[in-house]
């Protein structure tokens, strides 16, 4: 997939497959198939690429012409009534008191990544929600940020890594800033951020990025240097992004064949390990799921196809080697180890929300589709159990099969010591701040302007926009939809005046067979296999269209994990649905070590949890390998009166199986469910009826199931 569509991307050529409307029934309508979006025009009313960077693909709208309604909605009002909106009364790090954050002067207790982890989140649920009290608190921290500036131009903390300037912090706050950005229009943004790019381009090469995660992940650096040339056209910034990029470690040219992995699987802890892990350049799970995308930033500037290639190689890499799993992500506890990559293996939080951050990057920065499905698959699927339904704890590792959550030490099973299973307001300090932006930025990415003056639909969710398009005319378009839960998703146009412009539409790549309907009347259909659709018209106030994306049951195997199969329909996989018993904790008690509460913070508000389960989970799925989609029977319900579908009591579409106990399949030492390959090939239990549930409504689940040999089943 990944290789397939890199061809057709290289060079931006993006020679797009033209089929012309055959079908429609209104002279007004013209729909044309393309695997990318052409981009030799460029917007006129929103900021795109300045030569000589590469054209822009997608161009990101400014922060709240987007709006969410449905469950993306109900999501942003858990955050804010959850950890989001609250963690400023009881994490340490987001005291006012001594933060250097809100020092003049720089100094202070408290002034690292902490803050602008949970600001870049916190604040843009603000602006999107148009919520005051929390645009207010964000500015408490964005004036000061604005108002610490010194005569060098370096703002904020004064960070040491070693003994070295620590950039990276100040990264995440320029997210902040350019936020910020969008929704005032503050020129003091564009002055700070010039004054101290200026800065960093004085500062010495042995200097610069000279420490562990400022040197890994620089491309975010690189990201805010080319958003600031694209408003100012400073030249100085071009000479800086070559800078930034040489100091980055060097995330391009890595010589890793997959061939000569031949051991992988049984190498563990004390064995050999292989050259090919020896020389990556890092094998943490969040710079895998963040700074991979460098290569492809730095694209922009150089034009080099190689450096848009590594890119995906990047991602391939990850995957083939940890990634054999459902959900999107790879196993990674804390640093992907050769010889654990079973589905038990999981991703922080903090590596999550950051795939999706970087799929959304490359999105825009590509056109590829691909990473619009690849944004979906996470967010619908490993993000919802990431975090408790009221958003007040949340997990530092997240996995495909994991069927206790306990405050227990599991290493070295997994990579950590210490209770990293349990839901916990204070799972760890990055994620409990940093999870605030997984879904913010994934609403504001769902529509994005194109080249063309027109408007694409890049993610699917309830929600709303408004924009300039066609000759300038301001339009507003209302996505209805329970999608991913359903196949219909439904636009209706609202404008002033008729106006002509191209609106797009993705169609994923698991989608078979989809249908557009205009007004009623059916204008392209049995569409497969392709990226956007594109519909020519003048449009007028009323204007609906409707989107059909037929769900089709489909079951994968992978292969380098003892043949396992995961089952999905559409956007959404499905784990067995293991009963749950909560039990609470005492979060004063549970808190990681270097977990600090405020003083006088309430941790009996803010309680940690262990989650147990009720019900049998040693299961493998007896399946037709002939015709695998009758071996399942869809159940949909009502849609949930609270709006929020990711719990097991509330999830509106369900799945029955028929599955086989394997009753040696138990917990091992560690206290984790067992691996996959140590599992026998046979059962004599007998076939039973079991459920499947949506993933993310699954904190619980088995979602890659064992298979058994065909003698069994």
């Amino acid at each position: 997939m990944l290789k397939t569509n890199f061809k057709s991307l290289l060079g931006f050529s993006l020679c797009a497959l033209l089929v012309s409307c055959s079908n429609s029934t209104d002279s007004n309508n013209t729909v044309t198939l393309l695997d990318r979006i052409p981009t030799e025009k460029s917007n006129e009313f929103y900021v795109s690429n300045r030569a000589p960077l590469a054209p822009s693909a997608l161009i990101k709208l400014p922060v709240g012409a987007v709006k969410p309604e449905g469950f993306l909605k109900e999501y942003l009002i858990r955050q804010k009534n959850g950890l989001t909106g609250n963690l400023g009364e009881i994490s340490a790090w987001l005291q006012k008191d001594n933060n250097a954050w809100l020092s003049k002067d720089g100094t202070g207790e408290w002034g690292w990544e902490e803050v602008p982890y949970w600001l870049k989140g916190y604040a843009n649920i603000g602006y999107i929600m148009e919520d005051q009290a929390m645009i207010d608190e964000a500015m408490i921290w964005i004036e000061s940020v604005l108002n610490s500036q010194r005569e060098n131009g370096d703002f904020g903390p004064k960070i040491m890594d070693r003994d070295h300037p620590d950039f990276w912090a100040k990264m995440i706050m320029l997210y902040c800033l350019q936020s910020y950005y969008e929704h005032s229009q503050d020129e003091r943004v564009i002055n700070l951020m010039t004054n101290y790019f200026k800065y960093e381009l004085t500062v010495p090469d042995e200097e610069f990025l000279e420490g562990y995660w400022q040197r890994l992940r620089g491309g975010d650096n690189l990201h805010s240097v080319f958003w600031l040339y694209n408003r100012t056209g400073d030249e100085f910034l071009l000479e800086l992004a070559e800078k930034i990029h040489l100091n980055t470690s060097n995330w391009t040219g890595r010589d890793l064949p997959i061939e000569q992995v031949k051991n992988y699987y049984v190498v563990r802890d004390g064995g050999e390990v292989p050259d090919w892990y020896r020389d990556q350049v890092d094998w943490h799970n969040v710079n895998h799921a963040q700074a991979f995308r460098e290569p492809a930033q730095y694209y922009l500037l150089s034009k080099n196809e190689d450096d848009l290639k590594a890119t995906y190689e990047n991602f391939e890499i990850i995957r083939e080697h940890f990634g054999q799993v459902p959900g999107g992500m790879f196993g990674s506890d804390e640093n992907a180890r050769p010889g654990y990559a079973d589905p038990r293996q999981g991703i922080e939080t903090c590596g999550i929300v950051e795939q999706m951050n970087s799929d959304e990057h490359l999105l825009r920065i590509t056109g590829d589709p691909f990473w619009a499905d690849h944004a979906e698959e996470v967010a619908f699927n490993t993000y919802p159990a990431a975090v408790m339904p009221d958003f007040k704890s949340l997990h530092y590792i997240t996995s495909p099969n994991m069927v206790l959550l306990d405050a227990e030490n599991h290493s070295p099973g997994i990579a950590n010591s210490g209770p990293f299973l349990m839901m916990n307001p204070f799972s760890s300090r990055c994620c409990q701040h940093n999870h605030s932006q997984g879904w913010p930025y994934f609403i504001e990415n769902l529509w994005m302007a194109t080249p063309d003056n027109g408007v694409v639909a890049a993610m699917y969710g309830a929600s709303k926009v408004e924009l300039k398009v066609g000759d300038g005319t301001l339009v507003q378009i209302e996505e209805t939809t329970n999608y991913p839960f359903e196949e219909e998703i439904k636009f209706a146009i609202s404008t002033e005046k008729n106006v002509d412009f191209p609106l797009y539409l993705r169609i994923p790549a698991w989608a078979k067979g989809a249908s557009i309907a205009v007004n009623g009347v059916i204008v392209k259909d049995n569409i497969s296999g392709i990226g956007y659709a594109k519909i020519s018209r003048t449009w007028a106030r009323g204007d609906e269209i409707v989107l059909t994306l037929p769900m089709e049951i489909q079951t994968k195997t992978w292969e380098k994990n003892s043949n396992s199969i995961s089952v999905s329909r559409g956007p959404l996989t499905y784990s067995l649905k293991i009963r749950e018993k909560y039990l609470k904790k005492d979060s004063d008690q549970t808190a990681q070590w270097d977990s600090k509460w405020q003083k006088g913070a309430d941790t009996k508000k803010w309680p940690s949890w262990e989650i147990h389960p009720v019900t049998d989970w040693n299961y493998s799925l007896v399946v037709d390998e002939n015709d695998p989609a009758s071996s399942f029977e869809v159940i949909e319900g009502k849609w949930p009166a609270s709006n929020f579908p990711f719990t097991l009591e509330e999830v509106p579409i369900k799945i029955v199986a028929k599955a086989r106990q394997i009753p040696a399949w138990q917990l091992d030492q560690y206290g984790l469910v067992g691996e996959l390959k140590d599992l026998p090939k046979t059962s004599d239990q007998p076939i039973v009826d079991v459920t499947l549930v949506p993933m993310g409504a699954a904190r619980l689940r088995i979602t890659a199931f064992p298979q058994l040999t065909k003698e069994t089943n």
